[in-house]
């Protein structure tokens, strides 16, 4: 059996359950914890439709738009103090951020390469 997916959204999977759960062992509680979990959660799902659809450009965008805010998000939401829970949200949103990008260069390529792998050109067919 065939493993499915780029490497990169394994890896963007791996760090989005990361993100998703720091908040449990660094006890930030409140909205900035809730945040960083949604962030995570929202890597994981765009990473899932990454690998089932390979030329998904708009999935990479999301996965990269999440490690943005992730890494931006102790200075946005003032945890900075916090250092572990922002140590945390810098390393695990720039490693997002830059598999997004590297998602989002492969997910073009292959636009390119063959265009029935975009959303856009699945349409149902009339019997």
């Amino acid at each position: 059996m065939r493993r499915r997916g780029r490497w990169d959204n394994w890896v963007a999977i791996a760090a989005g359950l990361a993100l998703a759960l720091s908040w449990t062992w660094h006890y930030l509680l409140g909205f900035p914890g809730g945040l960083m979990m949604v962030l995570g959660l929202i890597t994981i799902m765009a990473s899932t439709i990454s690998i089932t659809r390979p030329g998904a450009v708009s999935s990479e965008a999301a996965v990269t738009g999440a490690g943005v805010l992730a890494f931006l998000l102790p200075w946005l939401l003032a945890f900075t103090g916090s250092t572990a829970a922002a140590a945390t949200a810098w390393g695990l949103g720039a490693v997002i951020a830059v598999l997004g990008v590297i998602g989002l260069v492969s997910a073009r390529a292959n636009v390119k390469r063959d265009p029935e792998l975009a959303w856009g050109n699945h349409m149902p067919q009339s019997v």
